[in-house]
């Protein structure tokens, strides 16, 4: 190897030690490349040891309402300006701060505020196609401004350096609203940033349960409280409110307010210890502000004009705003001669800062608005509902310049709002949508996306109304509301829920009473050396131009009993409490003056029928007919809802129908009644098809696949020869459900939904059941009908009674066993089986059905007596008699023949009358007629081959015409001299006249 060595370098091996590469610690060369040797021949001292980072974090634990609360930082977002972990139970909300190192040219505070709710918070992979969070949703933007709306009057003035806020839910367990918390956090976090800020503020919830205010509650408090309070503060004054309620009185939300105050302060100390601790110095940031030469020098120059122009009444907005303008542009015109750069750049400021003071100091000093109003004086009003009336419902609300149209509409229970929110409520079902077009102001824009002015503003419009809502087991329509802003000059979304709540009467929506909203505002004129107000004025009705040079926008909505909404912006570093609660009066005289004009205009929902409004029908069925309904892959249920516009809904044995109007609920609820069936009742109208025709009559299957017998009696009031002459197969018609015959097959009746001859009128309509004194006949189970009702009308057989020939109260109502519905191919071969031929009909007895399983049972009479019996038994005999007419038109209608086909084509008809056990007590009857009997009967009808007689007692005879020689001019009512020569098949008398002598 030294040989190797001494070949390879020679001048290795003649170097002394010391000064070898491997004595100064050099590693050895090898393949070109020099480096250090390792002192010892490990390998696991060759790699390098990771050393244990220590996170120096910082702690503040608290208790608030009987929940534990922790401020954490130094852990997680290191190198945010401001960074701080709030933890209340198992929710942990993280809120970061950072402001732009450069300073931006700007006149304002581009302040952003982002809260975020990902769905990893709960455990929960999203639901969207990316699988992803996508673009913010309402509930983040509201929340965002729930955070912006405290903190930004507490930035120092002249600070328009970018900040951005980022809230993010880390964890959440679903008892906590993530929101409270994230407002506490980001005051903490900007505590701790070097931004200029005038905080910290404490942030609180408050609810009320059975009249008992409850501090931090929990969601499932929450859905119990008639009062959701978030109150905002510093040590001494009031940030924010934002309230919605059921309706509180002013007294208890003062009481409200006043309890929220030192429970929010509670917030204030653990955030300055965690300052004190982990804080950074603030930093020095330069103040855009205007030096008072420049200012006193804009002002000699404007306030004189602008004065004037706010002096003169005569102004509109628009005019005012154009004077001002003007003024603005003269201003500018002078300092341009004088080559005042300094002064140009902060003009329009400065200009602005003019106005405000002479509006402030008229309305301090003299009490006199822009307008000329009084302090508590409304502007006019003007309310019309129903201006669109093909829609569901609608209004036009105008207060002074500012106009809002709503429109409603009704939907179906499964149109409500998903909603993907951490806590709350998975759906929503009435929604505000409030839209604020560039139009309203005479101003070109753009229109893109959600917009957080919008959406607060119809949020804040959307918890007034939702207070006066009927429950949604009263009423389960999802509701929309739709507020388009035709015009703006201060407080459109009270506008909104003025408009909103005529809308939702106009549509039929029960609302329990008007809701009204007002803003009212303050002017406030402060101490410079000690910051404190030393006068104040508020206004009732604020214009657009008073909310911006004024101090406060308090928005109050509500009833005549209580207050429903609240939102409070202000712009100042704060407002006591008291002046908030003193608002509170002017703001329920207000609301009172706007209500009466309301109620004159419309003071009831209107009815259901009113218009176009759109019908919902919730129905109940077995889950085997629901997924009949459904079909496969739910291609039933698109189909009808295709043919008719309407939206079906289905859930556990529920089926929910939303229609447009009546008309296409009607269709909707026959298709459903076809395919799925409905409750059979004697009387009922239903639809079905003719599946089958038979000599006898024909089956149609109707009520969602069940048949009934058609027979040919009940065709036409009209004898009928061919049953295919009335009905063929696939013809869809309207039958009765006249009642169940001894085969268990349902009997159906054409003839009863048709008009009599010579009657003018037809009161029969499909679905109805004729009007009678008792309850309407069901098919009900065997089970269903108690043992003593089976003995009391084991006795009572049933015959067909068409609705043309009962009287009022005639129908008896009846309780029929479960039955067998038999094909009309089943129907064949049990006769065939059973034998029904001539044999055996002239051979067999009469059978009774009470013993059968199938039979129909009565209801005993209601009242004790035995009315309803006798009806039965004149309605079998007006049955009895028209089938004994039909069998002789039918011999008659044969000719001679009429004998040998007859027994044959009314077989069916011989059946029911052998059935029937009631015989007319008469002293002449079938039994006691004799062949050679003479009898005087009369013409009751004439036919082609011959005349039906009445032979007395209800009993019918038949003489035929042996040529056409024997056809005379007989005339109904005739008295004829007879004698019985034969008896037909069926048992009908023939007879014969006898020559008088």
């Amino acid at each position: 190897m030294a040989a190797m060595a001494s070949r390879r370098n020679p001048l290795l091996t003649s170097l002394p030690l010391y000064l070898t590469w491997r004595s100064l610690r050099y590693r050895t060369i090898c393949s070109g490349h020099l480096g250090f040797a390792s002192s010892s021949p490990s390998i696991s001292e060759q790699i390098p040891v990771p050393g244990m980072k220590v996170l120096e974090t910082f702690k503040e634990e608290f208790e608030i309402g009987s929940r534990s609360i922790t401020f954490e930082t130094g852990k997680i977002a290191r190198f945010a300006n401001g960074a701080v972990v709030m933890s209340m139970d198992e929710t942990k909300v993280l809120s970061t701060v950072a402001s732009s190192k450069g300073d931006a040219a700007r006149d304002f505070l581009p302040l952003t505020v982002d809260y975020q709710e990902k769905q990893f918070a709960q455990g929960v992979i999203p639901t969207t196609f990316m699988r992803r969070e996508g673009a913010p949703r309402e509930r983040e933007l509201l929340c965002g401004r729930l955070i912006d709306r405290p903190i930004r009057p507490l930035f120092p003035a002249g600070f328009y350096h970018e900040v951005q806020v980022m809230a993010s839910v880390l964890s959440s367990d679903g008892k906590q609203d993530p929101d409270v918390m994230a407002a506490n956090a980001t005051s903490a976090a900007l505590m701790l940033s070097d931004i200029p800020w005038g905080g910290p503020i404490g942030v609180i919830r408050i609810g009320r349960i059975c009249g008992q205010f409850i501090v931090n509650p929990s969601m499932d408090e929450l859905s119990l409280s008639d009062l959701n309070l978030v109150y905002a503060c510093t040590r001494d004054k009031t940030l924010m409110i934002d309230v919605q309620a059921r309706e509180i009185s002013e007294k208890d939300l003062e009481a409200a307010l006043r309890l929220a105050h030192p429970e929010a302060v509670r917030y204030l100390e653990p955030q300055i210890r965690l300052a004190a601790r982990a804080g950074k110095s603030k930093k020095e940031y330069t103040l855009s502000m205007v030096s008072d030469i420049t200012f006193e020098k804009v002002r000699n120059l404007a306030e004189a004009p602008i004065e004037a122009v706010f002096t003169d009444h005569t102004y509109g907005k628009f005019e005012r705003g154009e004077a001002l303008d003007l003024i603005t542009q003269d201003v500018k015109r002078a300092l341009e001669e004088e080559c005042d750069e300094e002064s140009l750049k902060v003009l329009p400021k400065v200009v602005d800062t003019v106005r405000k003071e002479v509006v402030r100091r008229r309305i301090i000093a003299e009490g006199l608005r822009v307008d000329g109003r009084h302090l508590n004086e409304v502007r006019p009003l003007y309310c019309e509902s129903g201006n669109l009336p093909i829609l569901h419902g609608s209004s036009l609300f105008s207060r002074g310049d500012t106009q809002v149209l709503c429109t409603v509409t009704l939907g179906a229970p499964g149109d409500a709002q998903r909603l993907d929110s951490l806590v709350g409520p998975p759906t929503k079902r009435f929604m505000l949508h409030y839209s604020f077009p560039p139009f309203s102001i005479n101003e070109v824009g753009k229109r893109v996306g959600l917009n957080r002015r919008e959406v607060g503003h119809g949020t804040l419009a959307e918890k007034a109304l939702l207070a006066v809502l009927p429950p949604e087991e009263e009423f389960p329509y999802t509701v929309r509301i739709n507020s388009e802003v035709m015009a703006s000059d201060g407080s459109t979304s009270m506008a909104t829920v003025c408009g909103g709540s005529m809308a939702l009467m106009d549509a039929g929506i029960p609302l329990r009473e008007h809701v009204a909203g007002i803003s009212v505002g303050l002017v406030t004129e402060v101490d410079p050396s000690t910051n404190t107000i030393k006068d104040y004025r508020i206004l009732t009705d604020i214009l657009g131009l008073e909310d911006h040079l004024g101090d406060m926008d308090f928005k109050i909505a509500g009833t005549r009993k209580g207050i429903t909404a609240i939102q409070l912006d202000i712009k100042p570093a704060g407002i006591p409490l008291d002046i908030i609660c003193e608002c509170l009066e002017p703001a329920l005289r207000g609301r009172l003056q706007i209500l009466d004009r309301m109620e004159q205009e419309i003071n009831a929902p209107r009815t259901q029928h009113y218009r176009n409004s759109p019908r919902l029908a919730t129905l109940k069925f077995s889950n085997d007919s629901l997924r009949r309904l459904l079909g496969p892959m739910g291609a039933l249920k698109r189909k009808i809802e295709e043919e008719t516009g309407a939206r079906i809904s289905v859930s556990d044995g529920t089926l929910t129908v939303v229609a447009k109007n009546q008309s296409v609920m009607d269709k909707v609820q026959e298709k459903v009644d076809f395919i799925v069936g409905r409750e059979i009742e004697i009387g009922g109208i239903y639809k079905g098809v003719v599946t089958s025709v038979k000599e006898y009559g024909a089956f149609v299957e109707f009520n969602g696949g069940q048949q009934g017998l058609l027979h040919i009696s009940e065709l036409s009031h009209e004898p009928v020869v061919r049953v295919s002459d009335v009905v063929s197969i696939g013809q869809q018609i309207s039958l009765m459900c006249i009642g169940q015959d001894v085969r268990g097959n349902i009997k159906l009746s054409l003839k009863s939904t048709l008009p009599r001859p010579g009657s003018d009128t037809n009161n029969v309509v499909e679905g109805s059941i004729p009007i009678t004194k008792q309850a309407p006949s069901v098919w009900a189970s065997i089970g269903d009908v108690p043992d003593s009702e089976e003995k009391q009308n084991s006795d009572l057989e049933e015959l067909p009674v068409a609705k043309d020939e009962t009287s009022e109260g005639s129908l008896p109502t009846s309780k029929l066993p479960s039955f067998l519905i038999r094909s009309a191919a089943e129907c064949d071969e049990e006769e065939k089986s059973a034998g029904f031929n001539q044999s055996s009909r002239n051979t067999s007895k009469p059978r009774s059905i009470s013993g059968s399983n199938d039979k129909l049972k009565t209801s005993p009479p209601q009242n004790g007596t035995s009315d309803s019996a006798k009806n039965v038994k004149k309605s079998k005999i007006s049955s009895q008699k028209e089938k004994d007419i039909n069998s002789i038109f039918t011999i008659l209608s044969m000719g001679e023949d009429g004998d040998k086909h007859g027994s044959a084509f009314n077989a069916n008809s011989q059946n029911d009358l052998n059935d029937t056990k009631e015989v007319p007590e008469t002293c002449t009857s079938a039994k006691n007629l004799k062949l050679g009997m003479k009898l005087n009967a009369k013409v009751y009808q004439i036919r082609t081959h011959g005349l039906v007689l009445d032979l007395g007692g209800g009993i019918r005879g038949m003489y035929r015409f042996e040529g056409d020689n024997d056809k005379r001019d007989f005339k109904v009512g005739d008295e004829l001299h007879v004698m019985c020569s034969s008896f037909s098949t069926k048992g009908i008398p023939v007879m014969s006249l006898v020559e008088d002598e």
